[in-house]
């Protein structure tokens, strides 16, 4: 029984850990679990992800990613299979921190032209989170024959108060999102406020110039 206090500090710490998960976005959201993804990036991006992890280290699954470019009349339509993968994971006795990376193949349709190529893409994530604030990087780079796109997003946000896996949390969310190969100029700079309760999440918001940034993401 003297044991007792320090197991219930543990667990304490655990459930803790375990309520902030959510917060951020994930490829991998728990073992034997599927997490579908979409999102819209105020008219410069639409990207649509299901991915199944058999185990809480790794995931499979695909996507589909499309492109419009804000500088000229470019379009891009990326469809992939993907691997993710997490190397490392820091809990922390009330936060967690995480380095996710992934990488895929997949055939991409150039809308100028109308050629269908073979493309690739590598990516990674790093994170960390309590029950109040977290912050997030991002990146993702997409390469083909006749084109190269990298998408670098940070997020940091905020949580009036300390939410439960069972009751819902908000957040109120900044982001910056800088595009390559000629997509938008300049840095994107989004406000968005994020809800979720249990395993389904939406976020929401505008943009500097006024457009819509959304995502919604569903884990079962």
């Amino acid at each position: 029984m003297k044991h007792l206090p320090g197991r219930l500090a543990l667990s304490t710490a655990f459930l803790s850990c375990a309520t902030c998960v959510s917060a951020v976005a994930k490829p991998i959201a728990f073992a034997d679990g599927t997490t579908v993804m979409s999102e819209y990036g105020a008219g410069t991006m639409t990207e649509f992800q299901a991915f199944y992890a058999p185990t809480f280290r790794y995931s499979v699954g695909g996507g589909h990613l499309a492109l419009n470019s804000e500088v000229d009349d470019d379009t891009r339509d990326i469809t992939y299979l993907r691997f993710n993968y997490l190397p490392r994971r820091w809990n922390l006795e009330s936060a967690q921190a995480n380095v996710f990376v992934w990488g895929g193949l997949g055939r991409a349709h150039i809308g100028e032209t109308g050629d269908n190529q073979f493309a690739w893409h590598a990516g990674g994530q790093l994170d960390y989170e309590t029950r109040r604030v977290y912050a997030s990087l991002r990146t993702d780079y997409h390469d083909g024959s006749a084109f190269s796109h990298r998408i670098d997003t940070l997020q940091l946000g905020v949580a009036p108060y300390a939410h439960d896996y069972e009751t819902l949390a908000i957040w109120f969310v900044v982001q910056a999102r800088e595009y390559t190969g000629d997509l938008f100029n300049g840095t994107e700079w989004a406000a968005l406020l994020r809800l979720f309760k249990g395993n389904a999440w939406l976020e929401a918001g505008a943009t500097r110039e006024g457009k819509l940034q959304a995502m919604l993401m569903i884990n079962f």
